[in-house]
């Protein structure tokens, strides 16, 4: 399996690249991270599948080998970019708020990023 590192991952958006010790950049989908894995930090190590998607490589079965030295578990952001996933989110789910007043539930896909994007600020927040 190919190896490689976080170069960004933007859990507001859910997903980020990895830079492939093999090859070209690769797609990382929020979807391909493990069950319980919200976000990834720049410079953690992964072990990947590729598959080939819409616009080039993309990354699929990802497993966490190694996070960066200074990412210690339990850390929290710091005040600023906490309160900037905040205000993000509160528009994030304004929006999905609306939509569904309106009979518009937000899609599977959807859905499932929104609860990821919940669950690692809740993790910053509890930290």
């Amino acid at each position: 399996m190919p190896v490689g590192r976080v170069k960004w991952y933007s859990l507001e958006k859910g997903f980020g690249f990895i830079a492939s010790d093999e090859s070209e950049d690769v797609y990382l989908a929020s979807s391909a991270l493990p069950a319980g894995v919200a976000t990834v930090k720049p410079g953690t190590k992964l072990e990947f599948s590729i598959i080939e998607g819409r616009r080039g490589p993309q990354a699929h079965a990802v497993h966490v080998l190694e996070e960066p030295a200074s990412v210690v578990a339990n850390t929290r952001a710091n005040a600023d970019d906490l309160a900037t996933m905040i205000e993000d989110t509160i528009k994030i789910l304004d929006k999905v708020g609306n939509g569904i007043r309106h009979g518009r539930h937000p899609s599977g896909a959807d859905a499932e990023r929104l609860a990821k994007v919940l669950r690692g600020i809740a993790s910053q927040i509890e930290g």
